[in-house]
């Protein structure tokens, strides 16, 4: 499986910094990935579902952590990349500062 294609929809908010929707082998799509902004960095999160007690349940996720690293690592340079070419010097900074943390 390779991931080839990568969209990033960055936002201004605290913690959430990103929507991400990847292409798996130009043949699937996933949407709703998220850039989050976490205690020890940046982050992805995977879509998820609210269930009825409130809490929330991903619907598509890595099943090992060797996928998972190499799915993080992809999106985040996507996504560092975004904020470089259009976000400016300071915000690409300020993003490399939380992937680093």
């Amino acid at each position: 499986m390779e991931i080839t294609e990568v969209k990033v929809f960055p936002v201004d908010e605290e913690k959430l910094k990103a929507y991400i929707t990847i292409v798996l082998d130009n043949c699937f799509v996933v949407r709703d990935l998220k850039i989050i902004s976490g205690n020890g960095g940046l982050f992805v999160a995977m879509p998820s579902k609210r269930r009825k007690d409130g809490t929330f349940k991903d619907i598509a996720h890595p099943l090992n952590q060797s996928t998972r690293a190499i799915m993080e690592k992809k999106i985040l340079d996507a996504y560092l990349e975004e904020i470089r070419d259009g976000g400016g010097a300071e915000a690409a900074e300020r993003a490399e500062e939380e992937a680093d943390a």
